[in-house]
């Protein structure tokens, strides 16, 4: 089964628009997310609409703020949130709120099939831990992390697409030709960013899951239909929409 994992959509809807088509085009025969469909991006609802029709959707920590009061979130991405918070709210028909809310309620934390695991953030704190590409210098976080692994967890979070090995090291996209297969070593794979990538390319990143292989996909999407839409909202800080550009 080939499998398509997203994650880190962030509100983005011409950017998973364009990811879709591309899942089209693979053969994909399911869609699994791991959070974050929301936050910092101009269209909340019309991007929950869109992931409530995958086959799986794991809570990210933006979605978690959408229904509590953000923790640790920087001023811009903290009004980012409130705003998208009251779309959510007050969007079309009272129904339609309640569904997308209840959407979000509902997400699980973890999903586990076998012995691979999909989470937002790491396998010890599902939705609030980053892993980083450095942390392979952090021997005893990674330890750890690896030790609750039964042998892949598929990750986002840092918006930072690669794959983490056991040896210590981390694999990028370019490092590997857009593609990695797995052993019976464990592994740590990071997904990247539909909606906000932060590895210097603007594209929009996912990952197929074609077992034993790992193909990381880049996906062109317009990009100043969504900077554009950005900037025209007032409690949206200019900046989440200039970052696009640089993929930062």
């Amino acid at each position: 089964m080939r499998r398509a994992i997203v994650s880190d959509i962030h509100g983005n809807l011409p950017a998973i628009q364009a990811v879709l088509e591309d899942i089209k085009s693979q053969d994909c025969e399911q869609i699994v997310c791991l959070g974050d469909v929301v936050g910092y991006g101009p269209q909340p609802r019309e991007c929950i609409d869109v992931v409530e029709k995958f086959d799986a959707c794991i809570l990210g920590n933006h979605d978690l703020a959408a229904l509590f009061d953000p923790e640790g979130f920087s001023n811009a991405a903290e009004q980012a949130i409130l705003w998208t918070r009251r779309q959510i709210e007050s969007g079309d028909t009272q129904e339609e709120c309640l569904r997308r809310m209840n959407f979000l309620a509902h997400l699980p934390r973890t999903r586990r099939e076998g012995d691979v695991m999909y989470v937002h953030g790491s396998v010890r704190n599902p939705v609030n831990e980053y892993v980083f590409p450095e942390d392979v210098h952090n021997r005893r976080k990674m330890e750890k992390l690896f030790s609750m692994v039964q042998h892949v967890c598929f990750q986002g979070h840092t918006h930072v697409p690669g794959v983490f090995t056991s040896d210590m090291a981390f694999h990028s996209p370019s490092d590997m030709n857009l593609s990695f297969q797995l052993t019976s070593e464990k592994a740590m794979v990071n997904v990247g960013s539909v909606g906000q990538p932060r590895d210097g390319d603007w594209r929009s990143c996912y990952a197929i899951l074609d077992t034993p292989w790992i193909h990381f996909r880049r996906v062109e999407y317009p990009i100043d239909d969504t900077v554009a839409a950005i900037h025209a909202i007032e409690e949206l800080d200019r900046f989440l929409g200039d970052r696009l550009r640089d993929g930062r």
